[in-house]
């Protein structure tokens, strides 16, 4: 899985085969479809008569609203495993599934079937045939490469990875995957929304032209803080504040700012060659909020000479911006919550989709699994799931170092910010300086490669 150097050859071969992936209709449908065959069309009738069994690793906020939403999205499924490094996490989380299922059947969670600590999520995957990782984003690779290993379904939330290694750990399973007719929808559920899906399909009848610059926002006033709690070990602290924490989370830009990275990247059709940009931390800088930045602004290059300024913040107070804007030869596109709207460099309105009846694409993401498990599709978001990752782990680099940071550059790195076989003996990854605070990133001085 790890990459060796390449020579100029291998490395232009290389750029050539990535930029044939981004202009496939893989990256224009969020979703590539593979024909079934014989054999498929036998698994097919098996499992349209099959109970799936679901399983939920990581069972905070966002795993428990998408366990939710997949024992809503078919009919004949049921949850039957649960696992987290925590058991008070698992036990409200089973609580507001339940709340939120009624009297419904479709939850069947034996007490045996909780599991608890870094051993619980292979123990949970080994008894469903449909897995939801949503873990914090640094243990997604080794869980999603152990489901697709064991033949699983995945549904997985974004980011994929925190690191390099890790990017290229999911690129290996999801081409695995796809091999092996494995259905991975990935919660870039804007892929799976009325409002994106009909900017694309205009941009795809060329009605602004190519796109030559864009401006992508995520900027919001910051996300919860958890108080350390007396006898916490560090390791417990970090994981329970994972959002802080680099090896966890990967910062902000990759963890929320990774939806309008995304579109840039589905819009352009390619993804960046290179990313410079500046951040720091003005605001939320205390303590409590770990080692990572309160803002970036990042310029990202595309192979076709189309440049993005993306920028996201979270400083409570400043302007709150969701959105993204692209510039085309002959017109511009901006898509802002359930909407998408087109226009001429005249000012005429080409196309406009006003969405606020659309279907929940929270909920449609997971319609359209288990619709693919039952009818011999295949969903393959893995792949373009760790390339818009790793777009957003570049502009991470390059705010954190001040550096162009080139992409064929940065996908060999062997910096690691997981460790491999954590427990709850081991040391935390960062430790916390004399006076409980974080060593920060500093651009000109800090190591990203």
């Amino acid at each position: 899985m790890k990459n060796s150097k390449a020579d100029c050859g291998s490395k232009e071969k290389s750029k050539n085969s990535r930029r044939s992936f981004v202009k496939s209709t893989a990256l224009f449908t969020g979703a590539a479809m593979v024909l079934p065959n014989i054999q498929m069309n036998a698994m097919v009738n098996v499992l349209n008569n099959k109970k799936l069994k679901i399983a939920v690793v990581g069972c905070g906020g966002r795993g428990t609203g998408a366990t939710i939403q997949a024992l809503r999205a078919d009919d004949n499924v049921e949850l039957v495993a649960m696992a987290d490094a925590f058991e008070d996490r698992l036990e409200t989380s089973l609580a507001n599934i339940m709340k939120e299922m009624g009297d419904s059947d479709k939850v069947n969670v034996k007490a045996k079937n909780k599991f608890v600590g870094f051993d619980a999520a292979t123990k949970a995957i080994d008894l469903a045939d449909v897995v939801i990782i949503a873990t914090p984003p640094g243990f997604r690779p080794q869980h999603f490469e152990y489901a697709v290993n064991h033949g699983k379904h995945v549904f997985m939330e974004k980011p994929l990875a925190t690191d390099v290694p890790g990017v290229r750990r999911v690129l290996a399973a999801a081409e695995k995957a796809k091999s092996n007719n494995l259905n991975v929808v990935v919660g870039l559920q804007r892929h799976y929304q009325d409002s994106y899906l009909a900017a694309v399909d205009q941009l795809k009848q060329d009605k602004i032209g190519k796109i030559v610059s864009g401006q992508v926002y995520w900027n919001s006033g910051g996300v919860w803080v958890r108080e350390r709690k007396p006898g916490q070990s560090e390791l417990e602290y970090q994981m329970r504040n994972w959002y802080y924490f680099n090896w966890l989370c990967g910062d902000h830009i990759l963890e929320q700012h990774i939806h309008n990275i995304d579109v840039a990247n589905w819009f352009i059709g390619e993804y960046p060659i290179s990313a410079q940009g500046m951040g720091g931390r003005q605001v939320r800088n205390g303590k409590d909020h770990g080692e990572i930045f309160d803002h970036h602004f990042v310029e990202y290059t595309y192979p076709s000479g189309a440049v993005v300024a993306s920028q996201c913040r979270h400083q409570p107070d400043t302007m709150n911006k969701v959105s993204e804007f692209f510039q085309g030869t002959k017109g511009t596109v901006s898509t802002f919550g359930d909407n998408a709207i087109l226009k001429g460099w005249s000012g005429e309105t080409l196309f406009e989709h006003r969405g606020k009846d659309d279907p929940n694409p929270y909920q449609v993401e997971h319609i359209k699994l288990f619709e693919a498990i039952r009818n011999g599709g295949v969903i393959s978001d893995a792949e373009n799931g760790a390339k818009s990752t790793m777009s957003a782990i570049i502009g991470r680099m390059a705010t954190y170092s001040g550096k162009v940071i080139k992409w064929e550059e940065a996908m060999q790195s062997e910096l690691s910010l997981v460790p491999d076989n954590l427990n709850w003996d081991s040391p935390a990854p960062v430790q916390p300086k004399a006076d409980g605070s974080y060593e920060i990133p500093t651009p000109g001085k800090s190591v990203v490669l």
